[in-house]
């Protein structure tokens, strides 16, 4: 599918470009002057998600990919065309196809890259307001959230009030890896994210996001979250112990659930196995629908709720790793 779509959309992608970045080592001095830029041709990587556009764009297709370009089709994915305002934002040092850097590239790479022998940022969120189709958020792993208002022509960082505790600036405009990024299809100006530094939640479209993780109960690192369609304040997450322990925390996997926005978190464990769980739910593995939930892990173990995730049951084990579930 990746190599397809660089076919159909090469001739708006010649002599594409970013700038380089590695992944940093343990001897890495922020404070120290940058050097200068390293220059690479885009080459399509990875597509890590795909996403309609709303009901007035028939046809209307987003791929968001490895390395950070958001590709738009309107044709149901016969031809696509790379979004060039994202991909040239002076976040990441501008218009590369008219030369060299004018800014700083402030966006970082994904581990998720790694495999492709690269650290470069990736797509994985993409979303378009139901009431209005000019209205566009993506997240960018690791750039933050970033929003459009007119149809993706221009875009703004969104990532006031997330907080980053790795970077020598916890508040950095940019530079942030949310994990996975959702908002409510009734109440859009309800978004969550999981982050990889909490769990994170706006009642403002993202102009502004407020730390909701609940630590004492589990509820802080983890990758994918679900959003009530008729309720934004209703969220559900699947935690995981830490970014240097991706499993299960203490051996239990369990699902945590808020009706209040964040205020307080409901863990719920009752079918999910409690003793030797290694599970860890990626960016795409849950969904909601409804009154009923179901999430797949990495260890190949899919579970399905049927009352809002307060009960489990188990509908398949030992199946490959699981990258998305979602109904249909």
């Amino acid at each position: 599918m990746a190599g397809q779509l660089g076919k159909m959309c090469q001739s708006n992608t010649q002599k594409a470009r970013y700038i380089v970045k590695y992944l940093p080592t343990p001897d890495f001095d922020p404070a120290a002057p940058a050097a200068q830029p390293e220059y690479a041709n885009a080459t399509m990587l990875k597509i890590w998600n795909i996403s309609f556009g709303n009901a007035s764009q028939p046809g209307r297709l987003y791929a968001g990919t490895i390395p950070g370009g958001l590709f738009v089709s309107d044709d149901g994915g016969d031809r696509w065309e790379l979004n060039r305002p994202l991909w040239n934002h002076e976040s990441r040092g501008g218009d590369l196809f008219a030369g060299d850097a004018t800014t700083e590239n402030r966006w970082f790479g994904t581990p998720a890259s790694i495999d492709y022998g690269v650290f470069e940022p990736g797509i994985h969120s993409i979303i378009v307001d139901p009431k209005n189709s000019d209205h566009l958020l993506v997240a960018v792993s690791s750039a933050g959230v970033i929003e459009s208002t007119d149809g993706g022509r221009t875009w703004a960082a969104r990532n006031r009030g997330m907080l980053n505790d790795y970077m020598p600036n916890p508040e950095a405009e940019w530079g942030h890896d949310p994990h996975f990024v959702t908002s409510c299809v009734s109440q859009p100006n309800h978004v969550w994210q999981q982050n990889h530094c909490g769990v994170f939640y706006s009642d403002n479209r993202a102009q502004s996001w407020k730390k909701v993780s609940m630590p004492e109960v589990g509820v802080h690192f983890g990758f994918p979250i679900a959003v009530d369609a008729n309720d934004g304040r209703t969220a559900w997450v699947v935690p995981a112990r830490a970014d240097a322990e991706r499993m299960a925390i203490d051996g239990g996997l369990f699902v945590g659930r808020t009706t209040d926005g964040g205020q307080s978190w409901q863990v719920f464990r009752k079918g999910l196995p409690q003793e030797n769980a290694y599970d860890v739910v990626l960016r795409h593995g849950l969904d909601v629908s409804g009154d009923y939930l179901c999430f797949g892990s990495t260890t190949g173990n899919v579970y399905l709720s049927e009352d809002r995730g307060e009960t489990w049951q188990c509908l398949g084990n030992n199946l490959p790793p699981i990258y998305s579930v979602r109904f249909g």
